[in-house]
């Protein structure tokens, strides 16, 4: 078994996009039919998705998340190792940045 999609939802919707970019993660802008514009990343066999909230979707709440990304795609200025950062919306994001360019496993 694995996690197959995850989901935030959020009132700073290109905030935490441009976040998410900053630490490494492939988003790009998305929009199914008449549905809300969101961003989408394949990671792995994980579905990561931004989407606006809305009265339906309430912002995601208190939340923590971990991604090991490589080096070289980290547009965020932080060396290799393990650091916790905060998105926009002040989840707490477990960042663990790596030398190796293969961080699937």
């Amino acid at each position: 078994m694995h996690i197959s999609l995850i989901v935030l939802y959020t009132d700073q919707l290109q905030e935490c996009a441009d976040f998410y970019i900053s630490i490494g993660l492939p988003l790009q802008v998305e929009q199914h039919g008449n549905g809300p514009k969101h961003y989408a990343a394949e990671l792995g066999a994980t579905v990561f998705e931004v989407y606006p909230a809305s009265d339906r979707r309430p912002p995601t709440g208190s939340l923590r998340l971990g991604f090991r990304v490589p080096e070289h795609a980290v547009g965020c200025g932080l060396p290799t190792g393990r650091h916790l950062v905060t998105d926009p919306d002040d989840r707490t994001v477990d960042l663990e940045i790596t030398k190796e360019a293969n961080v699937s496993e």
